[in-house]
Formats: structure tokens, sequence, C-alpha cells
């Protein structure tokens, strides 16, 4: 679950996302002046994905209660967070589910260090374990559970079916299975900011549609796929028990950190579209990313953040 070569979300792995990227080259790692792919900067990356957690906590608590809800009519007694990144949801998932080991699953050693050092502070330490895992290739050793959590994982797999149904597998019957998956893209502008021509972050998802499908292409062993997740979880013999969308929503004028981690998506995503946008883009975001100027991102008043998450749940019957 180490970044992906192509460069969101909400972390790209090779075939395995950390759960915090929607179709989002946010959390892109840097390529060299030949175009290569450079070892990413992992404590970067790491803060990045773990201040972006929290500014959702209040969506993670509220898709976290749901989910109790959902299983409530059994005994929790083991959660499985795949591609848990640096722990945000898997505690999360700790608190709502008291009586559980909480297991953190990624390929990233350093992500699992700051999940571990998360579940200390939370005194969750007797309860959330972690494990370093290859997803889907190593999800068979990582054992069963009642609830199964996987967060912008499913997307990084080249089979999202086959995926769907291996973690099926892996439910005790009664469980269930909680797919974040879609939603809406995230806001943080105006459509005019009195700069360029209005409208940026629209191509910029244009753009960033074109940019995913390539990375999806590319995934080993990529078969297309139909992405209506209820369905694809029917397939992988689940009985589909809804799907909820919910808002993260904060308006301007934003607090220092929420501020910072706007910034800190807009300079990576200027990275990974240079090639793609206009030169009147170019320069509107360079003018965005400038501090000192009062038309930048960390000066600006209208600056926002406002997305919406999908979480898809399962049954095993």
């Amino acid at each position: 679950m180490s970044p992906h070569p192509h460069g969101h979300d909400q972390g790209h792995g090779h075939g395995q996302g950390h759960g915090h990227a929607q179709k989002d080259p946010s959390h892109s790692h840097s390529h060299g002046a030949d175009g290569s792919s450079a070892e990413p900067d992992w404590e970067a990356l790491a803060a990045h994905l773990e201040r972006e957690a929290e500014l959702s906590m209040p969506f993670l608590e509220e898709a976290a209660a749901w989910l109790h809800d959902l299983t409530g009519r059994h005994d929790v007694t083991r959660v499985l967070d795949l591609g848990s990144g640096p722990g945000v949801t898997t505690t999360a998932l700790a608190h709502a589910f008291p009586g559980a080991e909480t297991v953190a699953v990624d390929g990233a050693a350093g992500l699992l260090d700051r999940a571990r050092a998360r579940a200390r502070r939370e005194g969750l330490a007797d309860r959330v374990t972690v494990r370093e895992a290859e997803l889907p290739a190593d999800l068979p050793e990582l054992g069963t559970a009642e609830l199964i959590w996987t967060s912008n994982v499913v997307h990084h797999l080249g089979d999202q079916r086959a995926a769907l149904e291996t973690m099926a597998g892996a439910l005790r019957p009664g469980g269930v299975l909680a797919v974040r998956e879609g939603g809406l893209p995230t806001r943080f502008l105006p459509r005019d900011i009195g700069l360029g021509r209005p409208g940026l972050q629209a191509r910029m998802d244009a753009v960033q549609e074109d940019w995913f499908a390539t990375m999806r292409a590319e995934l080993p062993g990529h078969v297309r796929t139909v992405e209506d997740w209820p369905a694809l979880l029917a397939a992988a013999g689940l009985a589909p028990t809804g799907s909820r969308t919910f808002l993260t929503d904060l308006p301007a004028p934003l607090d220092p950190a929420a501020r910072a981690h706007v910034r800190d998506r807009l300079e990576r995503a200027r990275d990974t579209f240079a090639d793609a946008l206009s030169a009147e883009d170019l320069e509107t975001l360079d003018t965005l990313l400038d501090d000192n100027c009062a038309d930048g991102i960390a000066r600006r008043a209208d600056v926002f953040f406002l997305t919406a998450t999908t979480v898809h749940t399962a049954v095993r019957a």
C-alpha cells in the first residue's frame, strides 16, 4: 500500500490504496526530472493523510456509529481497517466498538507507526494492533472479522470485483463489509475567484478524471468494471444493507490547519496536472499558491472545505 507511481485521497498504492484518496492526486509523491517516480517523503505524506482524516473526523465518527447500529445484532470482537494509513479511522472504529480488537492494515510501515502512536495517545494500545500487508494478496493471512472497513482502496486494485469477493470471504457469518468509494469532488473555492477564467476547479475535475482512468488502466490485472458498488457487493455474495453519503462542511473562514491542508492539496494537484492544464490556469494556481499575495490561499477570506463521501455496506448472511 505504498504510493502509486501515478501520483488521492484522499495515498495511492501499487494496487493498494491507503484509504485516504478519492480519485485524488493530492497524495501523489514526486517525480524526477526525467518523469520517473521518486521515493515519497513519508513524513510529509503521513502528515498530509493524518490532517485530511482529522478534518473529516465528524464523518468518521458518524459512519462508525452507523456501522455499530448495522452490526448491533452480533457481538463484534474483531475489526479490520484495510488501507488504514496513519490510523485515524482505525481509532474511530476502536472507540465505536469497545469490545473488539481493531487491526490497522497497511503496506507502509511508517504509516503503521503513526497508527500505533495514535492508538497509544488515545488509550487504545491494548485493543489496536497493526499488520503490514499488501492487498489483496495478503488478505487471507489476516484472519476473519465481524466488520471490515476499506476506504478508497478497492479502486486501486486491478480487479475490483475479485478484490471484493476476497474481502467478503474474510467476513464471519453476519459480518459487515463497509466500502468507502465515490461521493463528490471536494470544493474549496468559489466558481469565480477573480483570477483567470471562472470554473478552475471544474476543469481540474475533468483532468483528474482522465488521470484516474489512466491510473486504473495501468494497474496490474486491470479489469474494467461498472462501478455500481451495491451490485458489486451483491456479486461478491453479500446482501447490500444500504449506502450513505456523509457531508464534511467547513465554511469560510477556515482555521489555520484546514487552510494549510487546502493549500497542500492544491500544490500537489498543480504538480500532477501541470502538463494537462492551460497556461492561464497554471498562472492562476501559482497565484493561489503565493503566500505573499492577497489572492493566495493563505490569505483569502473565501476559502472553505466541502466534500461528500459515500460508504456502501453489505452483510454476509
